[in-house]
């Protein structure tokens, strides 16, 4: 049973942008597919526009418009653009394959796909991007067959189930989505000649067959607290690509079932009450595993992905003004204090318990939406909104889910098993100063420091500048970041604060990520935070002006040189927080990152 700690409240309102969400979006479109229903997608030629948005100029897909292209949206993307011409709901051709084709290339590490170049590989990004290599862009030649067969094999932990990284493995930290991931990665290669598992199959067979509770579902590892379906579905694809099923067939096929909602779409758990775009993924996609019919459950299905679908294409995960997230919450909420809503506001506080929803079973963190997994950036604005007040026992969960998200390497990544990153490593670093020590510290110093030098690049003069991730192309945000996280850590050096100031700093308002021309919201807010809690003085003269340029008639915009439409909840945060700052000497910036 999930704990009464762990269940959402049903009379707590989140903050919904109404916007679609990527990986919703390739949910409902995969659903439909597996489902051969056409008449589920509500707009196709708005939802292939929506996705074709994600494009960058360098061949890859972002999550969200403006951000750097990863292998996690470029599959996404490209599959879901595919599925959406082979069923004749979109006419745009899939165009600029060879480009997508030289940029995941680039993301190749010599033996396996990272997420993004420079990152180490994980088995997260070695799925997405063989598939869309192989599946999508009719091969690679820079990939090496050979070199990424033996390095899925040493996913293999000894206890027989596979981990997200080798290195994971020698931790023996196996997971069913791991599973999943290495075992199809696996069988995408297949397409390109005979090549027999890498692993011991009968010993990963047997493991993922023990993740089977007596309910009849599946968990991610002995470690999780309930069966899921999520756990499931990764589960059961993996048993039926190596040629095998579960222990009790019969037994997950009825638990399956049975986990359905008022609509008749399916929900993730028992006791969970929201029949979202992920549940009836999961549970398709198992029932199609287990060779077990989904007829019965198609027209109910296909009414509930008609129902996520949102006004500008794409889909959310639930009924599109309902489908609140915790970076939208935590930035109304934030917006609202600083136009001077006090906390005891009702609204602030039913957001703040909607908030404390998104701490659900198996996974420790905070969640961008309810039943999706947990994420670092959004626990960090969460505890910055104040999900935790008055529910201070719930740290006790954060603590140990932060402490296990820290990889090899010594860094953090979005979430669990993807590559170390520095946007994810300060905000872990910033988890650790908000939480305190009265849970035990949830980090390594000693390693994050290291995977932080890791990311420094050589500057002029001996400058202390540094990518996102190692290798990566320094910019002010990133090197800020290394630098806040550094001094959260015990070794400040506020020198090179300074100098990197100084670099980007715009003359006309603002400072610039990259260079000194072009100012954006994002650099100066980190340019701000980073400079304050360094004890560095700014000319609030210089701020404001940069303010009064990104505020708009219709909202605020990222840079002055974008149009605000007026329904960016991030940006009007970040926006009112710094004009809260330009106009109160007592102000405090919450540490809020995003990329």
């Amino acid at each position: 049973m999930v704990s009464k700690d762990l269940v959402a409240d049903p009379s707590a309102i989140g903050t919904s942008s109404g916007r679609p969400d990527l990986w919703c979006t390739y949910a409902a479109i995969r659903t439909l597919a597996w489902l051969n229903r056409p008449d589920g997608f509500v707009d196709g030629e708005r939802t292939a526009r929506y996705l074709s948005s994600r494009r960058n100029g360098d061949g890859g897909y972002a999550w969200s418009r403006g951000m750097a292209s990863d292998a996690w949206a470029t599959y996404y993307c490209t599959q879901g653009l595919t599925d959406l011409l082979r069923f004749g709901v979109a006419e745009a051709a899939l165009g600029g394959v060879a480009q997508t084709t030289r940029w995941l290339d680039t993301t190749w590490s010599g033996d396996a796909f990272a997420m993004m170049p420079g990152q180490a590989p994980d088995a997260w990004a070695t799925f997405f991007s063989t598939r869309t290599a192989v599946e999508i862009c009719s091969g690679s030649e820079t990939v090496d067959t050979e070199r990424l067969l033996k390095w899925l094999s040493g996913l293999q932990t000894a206890g027989g189930g596979l981990a997200w990284t080798p290195e994971h493995a020698a931790r023996g930290e196996a997971d069913a989505r791991a599973c999943f991931y290495g075992v199809l990665a696996w069988r995408a290669l297949t397409r390109t000649g005979a090549h027999p598992a890498p692993w011991d199959v009968e010993r990963l067979v047997a493991w993922l067959r023990a993740q089977q509770t007596p309910e009849g579902g599946f968990r991610f590892s002995p470690d999780a607290e309930v069966p899921c379906m999520w756990a499931t579905y990764r589960a059961t694809v993996a048993l039926d690509a190596l040629g095998s099923g579960p222990a009790a067939p019969r037994a997950c096929v009825s638990w399956i079932t049975s986990l359905r909602g008022e609509t008749g779409a399916f929900v993730r758990w028992e006791g969970y009450p929201v029949e979202d775009v992920w549940a009836s993924f999961c549970a398709i996609g198992s029932l199609r595993a287990l060779r077990a019919p989904t007829e019965p459950y198609a027209d109910a299905v296909t009414a509930r992905m008609r129902r996520l679908a949102c006004a500008e294409g794409g889909y959310t995960y639930r009924e599109p003004d309902l489908a609140a997230d915790a970076l939208s919450t935590s930035a109304s909420i934030l917006s609202h204090q600083a136009l001077g809503v006090t906390t005891a506001d009702p609204a602030i506080e039913t957001r703040r318990r909607w908030l404390r929803g998104c701490l659900l079973p198996n996974e420790g963190g905070v969640m961008y939406m309810p039943a999706r997994g947990s994420e670092v950036r959004c626990t960090l604005w969460a505890l910055e909104a104040g999900a935790l007040d008055g529910a201070a026992h719930l740290a006790g969960r954060i603590t140990p889910w932060l402490r296990g998200l820290q990889n090899p390497d010594g860094g953090f990544g979005y979430w669990e098993g993807r590559g170390s990153d520095v946007v994810s490593s300060v905000s872990a670093a910033e988890i650790r100063r908000i939480l305190g020590d009265g849970h035990g510290d949830p980090l390594d110093t000693a390693e994050l420091l290291r995977f932080l030098d890791s990311c420094r690049t050589p500057g002029p003069d001996d400058d202390w500048q540094a990518g996102n991730v190692p290798g990566g192309e320094p910019t002010l945000r990133a090197t800020l970041q290394a630098l806040r996280a550094r001094q959260l850590l015990g070794t400040p050096d506020p020198q090179a604060v300074a100098r990197t100031l100084t670099l980007h700093h715009v003359p006309g308002g603002g400072y610039a990520n990259t260079g000194n021309r072009i100012p954006d919201l994002l650099s100066t807010y980190e340019a701000v935070l980073t400079a304050t809690r360094h004890g560095i003085p700014l000319d609030r003269e210089h701020i404001r002006r940069f303010c009064d340029r990104v505020t708009q008639e219709h909202g605020t915009a990222w840079t002055p040189l974008a149009p605000a439409d007026g329904r960016d909840l991030l940006a009007e945060c970040v926006g009112d927080l710094l004009r809260q700052w330009v106009s109160d000497d007592a102000a405090a910036l919450p540490a809020l990152t995003i990329s």
